[in-house]
């Protein structure tokens, strides 16, 4: 059964929630000039050497340039998809491409540069955590995090215009920004002693609050929310009352819309999201289908686009798809 908070109708208004809920699109119920209600990834064949099919998790949305990016959790490639069309392409080769052998969380910068997350892509070995690329494909960098045990979820800019990276394996986000040495992965925020670690992900879902002071940062294995000051990285607990949110996943900002993606509790939770992001109030909570575990969105072009990740599936079969309505 679908939760609902006790609301007025006024915090329904799009002065409240942002100018996009009038137009359908935090659901994708809007499908105005052409575009596509599902857009088609390509999966990998099963074989003796892909024996789970193909999975996928991350998203990254180029606003200016109508173009998204999707990583693929079986063999590290990432897909490329535009606007108006629903086909995509598989825009970087994966199975050791770059050292990159699994992917998770994208982002993109306004310069068109591409952010991945590797998750546990370096953990006991000598390969890249994460890695930087132009729009064109080429890379830029190829980066280990500090840290032995570094599973780097999602990623998002910041307001210094550097990418934020959480760590599942502990309550750790990671900056990465070019220098005078060239790019370089630092530990920003260690919140360890603030974030107790617990069994299964913990950091994960990340996005920058309306007043550009902090981030939201999503504890998946608990439910919670965190807040992480950008000016000092101190964090502290987000105030989301009662509100049921374990298994968050990814997370979509739109002015105080905040759209909170609970995989396999397969639910969709709106909040009322403070400018600051001090505190959080549950408006609703949505039934995603029952076929699909959907894992991070991005907003593009006035419509989220969530990610079918087939984690629900040992071995996965299409179609792969990446949907505009999370109730179909």
């Amino acid at each position: 059964m679908n939760r609902i908070a006790p609301i007025t109708s006024t915090l329904l208004t799009a002065a409240v929630l942002g100018s996009t809920l009038g137009a359908g699109a935090a659901h994708g119920h809007g499908h105005g000039h052409g575009r596509p209600h599902a857009y088609q990834l390509t999966g990998d064949p099963v074989s003796a050497t892909n024996p789970a099919g193909s999975k996928f998790e991350g998203i990254g949305a180029d606003e200016r340039r109508g173009v998204f990016y999707v990583s693929e959790v079986t063999g590290g490639e990432i897909h490329r998809g535009r606007v108006g069309s629903a086909a995509t392409t598989e825009w970087l080769a994966g199975d050791g491409t770059d050292g990159r052998f699994t992917a998770r969380g994208i982002t993109v910068d306004r310069a068109g540069r591409v952010y991945v997350a590797g998750g546990p892509n370096g953990i006991g070995n000598d390969r890249p955590d994460l890695w930087v690329y132009r729009a064109d494909g080429t890379l830029l960098a190829a980066l280990r995090a500090p840290g032995t045990d570094v599973f780097l979820n999602d990623v998002a800019i910041g307001p210094d215009g550097a990418a934020y990276f959480t760590n599942s394996n502990d309550a750790q986000v990671f900056r990465v920004a070019p220098g005078r040495a060239g790019w370089r992965a630092t530990l920003w925020a260690d919140a360890t002693g603030t974030i107790e670690r617990e069994e299964g992900f913990n950091l994960g879902g990340i996005v920058l609050t309306a007043d550009r002071r902090s981030f939201v940062v999503a504890q998946g294995n608990t439910g919670r929310l965190w807040r992480f000051s950008t000016r000092t990285g101190a964090a502290s607990a987000v105030d989301t009352g009662d509100a049921d949110l374990v298994n968050a996943d990814g997370l979509v900002r739109q002015g105080q819309r905040l759209t909170v993606v609970r995989n396999f509790s397969r639910m969709v939770a709106t909040l009322r999201l403070s400018h600051d992001g001090r505190r959080a109030v549950l408006v609703r909570q949505e039934a995603t289908s029952p076929d699909r575990v959907l894992t991070t969105a991005k907003v593009l072009r006035g419509r989220i686009l969530y990610v079918d990740s087939k984690f629900d599936e040992a071995v996965a079969t299409g179609p792969y798809e990446v949907v505009t309505d999370p109730t179909r």
